[in-house]
């Protein structure tokens, strides 16, 4: 499964087996890590069989046999968020492509717990956590808005398109796909985050999915 098939075929899942992830999947998830702090500036880790982080809170969203979980940490500064968003979804397609299951999670979990599992320094954030193992489903696709309400763009080419498509496969908190596209002359590409609670990571979400929809060589981001 290439990234583009992960990108349409994953879901969110909340109930896990009760399964370890193999270590040469683990090694590969741990290289591509190692790349996105690098790129990105972060601190993101996979922590391993750490299943009280997930246990024992109810409510909205409630986890099951989650063993595993990406831990997105960086410095705190203004755009810390966007890039969690950003390279955590390259790991959440990394990890489908690989035929692991995945969810974001900003509440139900113990962030407490989890700060002291990757140790957590002075004047870093945890800014949120992604569980990851084999789920007891593959997810069911949520409803989606229109392109047209996502999006402004006279006669749009057929990459814009694509990449507005993408990005309304993006998983959004409360699936509220709060953002827009605006194209900017004939290559540019402005993104903005139009509300909602983790916004920001949203945004870092879905404009990592635009890339893979559009092609990174056919536009280029404006302000």
């Amino acid at each position: 499964m290439d990234i583009l098939e992960a990108m349409r075929a994953r879901h969110s899942v909340r109930a896990y087996e009760d399964k370890p992830i193999p270590e040469d999947v683990v090694a590969a998830l741990n290289e591509a890590i190692s790349a996105c702090n690098a790129e990105g500036g972060l601190r993101i880790s996979l922590v391993r069989e750490d299943p009280a982080v997930f246990r024992g809170l109810a409510g909205y969203g409630k986890f099951t046999g989650v063993r595993c979980y990406f831990a997105l940490v960086g410095k705190k500064n203004r755009g810390l968020n966007e890039r969690a968003g950003y390279y955590g979804e390259r790991l959440v397609l990394l990890a489908q492509s690989l035929g692991l299951n995945t969810c974001w999670v900003a509440l139900t979990f113990s962030k407490r717990r989890a700060k002291k599992a990757v140790s957590l320094s002075r004047g870093e954030k945890l800014v949120c956590a992604v569980a990851v193992g084999y789920g007891k489903t593959q997810g069911a696709p949520r409803k989606s808005k229109p392109a047209a309400r996502v999006c402004s763009a006279h006669e749009p080419p057929a990459w814009f398109t694509a990449g507005v498509e993408a990005a309304l496969l993006a998983p959004t908190a409360l699936n509220q796909q709060k953002f827009f596209f605006t194209l900017v002359g004939e290559r540019g590409v402005r993104a903005e985050c139009t509300g909602g609670f983790y916004g920001n990571v949203d945004l870092g979400i879905v404009k990592y999915h635009f890339e893979l929809g559009a092609g990174k060589e056919n536009f280029d981001w404006v302000q």
